[in-house]
């Protein structure tokens, strides 16, 4: 396959309303570049070292926003059951001088728990996931200023292995270089597998023309990324760790029968159970993983400020977390988006930030300008899925 058909296959592809990443990434360099002309600093290393330090902690909620859109249902709790896990984490750790270890398993836990009973709430008494998740936003911060008690804030110890993993600690360079090495090889050898199971099974595939120039990319794209963050602080391990769940949650949808079910319900759920798919524990697995999430991405957030309070996981948590779900191409219908959504969405949503801070804007213009891009991403959104349904895909 030459390069003229590879281009003109993705062509026909945009054409049939299958956009894939290409709205996020055409944003994502709309925004860098007006962001870039206003203030020099914003595409510095440093800046950009600290850009990406922000995205773990809501990126890793996103994560599990886009796992419940994946069904085509919505959880509007996430940022009350992040900031209940932190609360659990500070209470237990500090408090009551549990290890860390067994803190932190018990604050994903309860979020595990709570995900659980919202799946089971919907499967068995059919309730809306809105209406459940609603009164689990209200009801799971309430149960978060009551964990806290009277203080109302709690510090984390900085010398704590948390705090430290949170705040300074970054990736040595040869390692970063390593671990690029590691990341292109892997996908290099996972897109020839997968090219040539297709072709035993008389399916079009990837070209190994299309597969060696798509590594290239990657691995330019990759090693120049991290040489440029090594001129700061480097990688943060922090922000390697949510790439690690983005990856890990992106195998398990793509190659595990229970991504392939979580694809079907969000597509039809009445087709999926006559498929034989348990339709219902899905649901419950679902809900649990995003709470888990919820719980972990509290946790980072916390130990980022090395505090927990009343306002942890308030504020816009809730609303970016979801927003950065479907900024980044996970559909309100269902049925279609990746785990690297998360990843996309919360790149856009804390450039945004990063650059209105720098030219001192306060938070009123961020707030009107991730709406406008919300609604910008949820119009791409329903038009491809009109445009896929009028060719058929």
């Amino acid at each position: 396959m030459t390069a003229a058909d590879t281009v003109s296959r993705v062509a026909a592809r945009v054409r049939e309303g299958d956009l894939g990443a290409l709205p996020v990434i055409v944003g994502v360099v709309v925004i860098w570049s007006v962001f870039q002309s206003l203030n020099p600093l914003f595409l510095s290393s440093q800046n950009l070292v600290n850009l990406t330090m922000q995205c773990a902690a809501i990126g890793t909620i996103a994560l599990g926003v886009v796992l419940v859109l994946l069904v085509g249902e919505i959880d509007l709790s996430v940022g009350s059951v992040s900031g209940l896990a932190a609360a659990i984490l500070a209470v237990t750790f500090v408090q009551l001088q549990w290890d860390l270890i067994l803190a932190i398993v018990a604050a994903v836990a309860a979020g595990a728990a709570i995900g659980a009973g919202y799946g089971l709430l919907l499967t068995r008494f059919a309730l809306p996931s809105f209406v459940i998740t609603l009164a689990g936003l209200l009801g799971f911060l309430g149960l978060q200023l009551w964990v806290l008690g009277e203080t109302g804030s709690i510090n984390l110890p900085f010398d704590s292995w948390l705090v430290v993993f949170a705040q300074q600690l970054f990736l040595p360079a040869w390692l970063s270089y390593l671990l690029v090495v590691l990341a292109v090889a892997g996908y290099l050898l996972t897109r020839v597998r997968r090219a040539r199971r297709r072709v035993q099974a008389n399916l079009d595939s990837q070209s190994y023309r299309e597969i060696a120039v798509r590594t290239l990319i990657l691995g330019v794209f990759l090693a120049g990324t991290t040489w440029y963050l090594n001129l700061s602080r480097g990688v943060g391990v922090m922000f390697l760790f949510f790439l690690a769940l983005v990856v890990i949650i992106d195998i398990v949808l793509q190659q595990t029968r229970w991504g392939r079910a979580v694809y079907a319900v969000g597509g039809s759920k009445e087709a999926a159970r006559r498929a034989g798919i348990r339709v219902g524990r899905i649901y419950v697995t679902v809900f649990a993983l995003c709470s888990s999430l919820a719980a972990v991405g509290g946790i980072l957030a916390a130990a980022r400020l090395a505090a927990v309070s009343q306002s942890s996981g308030a504020s816009d948590t809730n609303l970016n977390a979801i927003a950065a779900a479907v900024i980044g191409g996970a559909s309100l219908f269902g049925g279609r988006g990746t785990a690297y959504s998360a990843l996309l969405g919360i790149i856009v949503i804390q450039s945004i930030s990063s650059g209105l801070t720098l030219l001192n804007l306060d938070s009123s213009v961020r707030f009107m300008i991730t709406g406008l891009v919300l609604v910008i991403a949820v119009i791409i959104d329903s038009l491809s899925r009109r445009t896929r349904e009028a060719t058929g895909r």
